[in-house]
């Protein structure tokens, strides 16, 4: 099992502030770490939960996106049974 995490921002859609998120990835598979840096980091604006689908059908395996969202803790999971 291979754990990656990352941290990066993303504008909110809705009111244009920044968002700091984390992200893990577990997987079985090797996934190259400047494949999930330049895929983050391609977001400009984007909801959390869309970020964490796309997320989820480029790099598969279990998933978790989390962040602090106006007052609100949000963690997102895919690929979780």
């Amino acid at each position: 099992m291979n754990i990656y995490c990352f941290k990066f921002e993303c504008e909110c859609p809705n009111n244009q502030q920044r968002i700091a998120y984390r992200v893990e990835i577990r997987s079985a598979q090797t996934i190259m770490v400047e494949n999930i840096a330049g895929f983050f980091l391609s977001f400009t604006a984007a909801y959390q939960e869309d970020i964490a689908d796309q997320s989820y059908q480029r790099f598969g395996g279990q998933q978790t996106i989390s962040a602090h969202h106006h007052g609100v803790d949000i963690e997102t999971r895919r690929g979780w049974q």
